[in-house]
């Protein structure tokens, strides 16, 4: 139970279980008793989260690990330039994340061993090590689970731009997230199929087939009344209809309601147009929004692709999200998480003129901002060549305890499968206190 110090230097319960409960009717036992079944959440700063997946697995030597003082077969070409934290040096081809460094941490020296694309994948969208006889939830199913009673109607908890690597696994397909299926143009309205009245419908329209459907589901109920898949295919039928008789939930989809102001640093891209869509859906009470930025698999003409493409987008659309959620004040209250696979090798190949970087997982960085995380830090470190941590590093299952934590989850909760087995959120992990507020 949560114990506080007043101000008097006096001990005394949380508020909420000695005075607010009995007000409430609900006693100190069935506090417990939700508690324990996860219906009371801890007080945490983060309220929702965006994901970015760097799809490939981008160099940490080439981006936020810089080794200049490295032999030139390591090193690659780009220098490293300052931000504006003291002391924290980052890619010179990322200027305007250098000039926000104060508003996230970069974590240096996190390493795994799955140097698979899909296995790798796998593993830092979930926390837990892949096992071929499970499926774990993805960090949006997990949380649109545990935020389910407070979300609202018209909203889905999960989003994905314009899909995701994330699956609700043995969670069930009713926390799988709601795929765009494409991304936004900058200054045009969003387009989501299945949430806007096109051809012509009406809202009327819908709730005739509403009715309909309503008549279709009491007739055929008793059918397969356990059947999770159809659990989960009801809740999307709900869903769907309050979204499309929602005004509240399509506004939500639809960026060129933003002011220019706003949206011009956003950039031309879609990646960009997709980290603004992701700060209307969090300011509109999404919990949980992922987005992609993929073509970091640069196992030839590694330097090129990043100079002229791959490294201007995620600037130019990362620095963006970040600042704008400090100026819409969402900040504070959502966590931002992005990360690849896992790194590339320090030693350049020579399957190009201009070089390449093939899989490493032995070494790589991931970088977290927003509720709960102290910004303007790095943690962690590397070797004099990036080839692996420098001391025990991190796992993925430690980032993974870290990201739960902030938004008040307990990574080691147990679920339940179909079959009753137990399994926790995280299977290995612990948090990084060094990254927290």
């Amino acid at each position: 139970m949560v114990m506080h110090r007043t101000c008097d230097g006096v001990q005394r319960r949380d508020f909420l279980t000695a005075g607010v409960c009995g007000g409430l009717g609900l006693t100190l036992a069935g506090y417990l008793r939700l508690a324990d079944a996860g219906e009371v959440r801890a007080a945490a700063a983060g309220k929702s989260a965006i994901f970015i997946n760097l799809s490939g697995g981008p160099s940490h030597l080439d981006t936020f690990d810089l080794k200049p003082e490295a032999p030139s077969e390591f090193r690659g070409t780009f220098r490293p330039i300052k931000t504006n934290v003291p002391g924290v040096e980052f890619c010179e081809h990322l200027p305007k994340l250098a000039r926000c460094a104060d508003k996230f941490a970069i974590l240096r020296g996190v390493s795994h061993t799955l140097a698979a694309h899909n296995l790798g994948t796998e593993y830092v969208n979930t926390g837990s090590r892949p096992l071929p006889s499970l499926q774990y939830p993805g960090y949006g199913a997990v949380v649109a689970k545990e935020t389910e009673a407070a979300n609202p109607p018209d909203l889905p908890p999960f989003v994905a731009i314009p899909n995701s690597n994330q699956r609700p696994g043995f969670l069930g397909v009713k926390y799988a997230p709601l795929n765009t299926g494409a991304t936004p143009r900058p200054g045009q309205p969003f387009s989501v199929r299945g949430i806007d009245l096109a051809g012509g419908l009406t809202v009327a329209d819908i709730e005739k087939r509403q009715r309909l459907l309503r008549d279709l589901d009491t007739a055929f109920r008793d059918a397969d009344a356990d059947s999770q898949l159809l659990e989960g295919l009801d809740r999307f039928a709900q869903q769907a209809h309050a979204m499309m008789t929602s005004p509240r939930s399509r506004a939500a989809f639809d960026i060129s309601r933003e002011s220019s102001e706003f949206a011009k640093p956003f950039g031309e891209q879609p990646f960009g147009a997709s980290c603004l869509l992701a700060t209307r859906l969090v300011e509109s009470g999404v919990r949980f929004v992922t987005l992609s930025l993929g073509g970091w698999d640069t196992h030839q003409n590694n330097f090129a692709k990043l100079k002229d493409s791959l490294l201007p987008t995620l600037d130019t659309g990362l620095a963006a999200l970040l600042n704008g959620l400090a100026q819409k004040g969402l900040l504070d209250s959502t966590v931002v998480f992005v990360t690849g696979e896992f790194g590339r090798t320090p030693k350049i190949n020579n399957r190009s003129a201009d070089g390449g970087r093939d899989h490493y997982p032995r070494c790589m960085f991931m970088l977290l901002a927003g509720g709960g995380i102290r910004g303007g830090q790095v943690v962690g470190k590397s070797d004099d060549k990036a080839m692996q941590p420098d001391g025990a590093g991190f796992s993925p299952g430690d980032v993974a305890a870290t990201f739960y934590h902030t938004l008040g989850i307990d990574h080691t909760k147990e679920y339940h499968t179909s079959t009753g087995r137990p399994i926790t959120i995280v299977r290995d992990g612990r948090i990084i206190r060094e990254l927290l507020v």
